[in-house]
């Protein structure tokens, strides 16, 4: 099968099409035909050794996949022919840029009905992150004041969705261009952070979630009692003490392979609750332009390779 697999630590042309083994299940695994794989930020990171989660090269990044089961393995909980989507093995490799991958049957879940493989690809990283932080840590309920950063990103945007879905009320934090965008998804205010400290603007929130590493910046915008979800800096021991004395409650997230979440997620697509976008695709030879616009910082939604 073809695998976009690196030999080295790089930029994205390190990224090569190669010809590698096709994986076999093993019991309680599927074989995936893949159609389309997400890129996400972590993916760039780790592949040019920013972020040395997979230790040293050769090694297929991508997590996010979409496609058709193959093969099952004894005991999988899919047969040939179900269309399933997930985010197999992460934070260990899945090699998810590739024709086909082998996961266990508990890490993905019935792809949702109402969107293609390129769309149903978008989800999996960025709205199970989304909700292990809005639903499972903060345990957000009807009317609740949420305020998530970079509102227009891959993670944002399926964050103010998800917010929005259970019933909160949503300020996001975006810059100008993307307002339009992010109050169609959902939110209830915008902040332009070119133009204004989201600290003057908001200070009774019950949940901030932040994915831009201003944990410490992002507490003043919690009322008492209220959590600080933090993605990027999740193992701050230091900054976990800083919340508590100050009388709210932190929670640091790294995603998971969840399969209840993801039907859950599916659910949600499927009743019109929750939309991804994607902003663009390329096919799977074209990873390394992929890398160069995830990158860029300029992407609104996800990036997406059809396989």
């Amino acid at each position: 099968m073809r695998a976009v697999i690196q030999n080295t630590f790089g930029g994205p042309e390190a990224l090569k099409v190669t010809e590698v083994e096709r994986p076999r299940p093993l019991s309680d695994e599927v074989l995936i035909r893949v159609h389309a794989s997400a890129v996400n930020p972590v993916d760039a990171a780790v592949r040019s050794g920013a972020f040395p989660l997979l230790g040293e090269p050769p090694f297929g990044v991508g997590w996010d996949i979409s496609g058709v089961v193959e093969e099952a393995g004894p005991g999988a909980r899919f047969a040939v022919g179900d269309e399933v989507y997930g985010m197999p093995f992460f934070p260990r490799a899945a090699t998810g840029y590739a024709e086909y991958v082998a996961a266990p049957s508990r890490q993905v879940a019935r792809k949702p009905t109402t969107l293609d493989h390129v769309h149903a690809a978008a989800l999996p990283l960025a709205a199970l992150t989304a909700w292990q932080g809005l639903v499972d840590a903060a345990r957000i309920k009807e009317g609740d004041r949420v305020l998530i950063h970079r509102a227009a990103g891959g993670v944002g945007h399926l964050a103010v969705q998800i917010a929005k879905a259970h019933g909160a009320h949503v300020t996001a934090i975006a810059s100008a261009p993307r307002h339009e965008f992010v109050t169609n998804l959902g939110a209830d205010e915008v902040i332009d952070y070119h133009t204004t400290d989201f600290t003057d603007a908001v200070k009774d929130a019950d949940v901030v979630l932040d994915s831009t590493a201003q944990g410490a910046r992002s507490l003043r915008a919690l009322r008492p009692g209220g959590v600080l979800v933090s993605i990027l800096e999740h193992g701050d021991t230091e900054l976990a003490a800083t919340v508590a004395a100050a009388g709210r409650r932190f929670a640091g997230i790294s995603v998971e392979p969840d399969y209840a979440s993801l039907e859950a997620i599916a659910a949600l697509v499927d009743a019109g609750r929750i939309r991804p976008h994607v902003e663009q695709t390329f096919p799977l030879a074209e990873a390394g332009k992929a890398h160069e616009l995830i990158e860029s910082g300029r992407v609104q939604g996800k990036v997406v390779l059809t396989v």
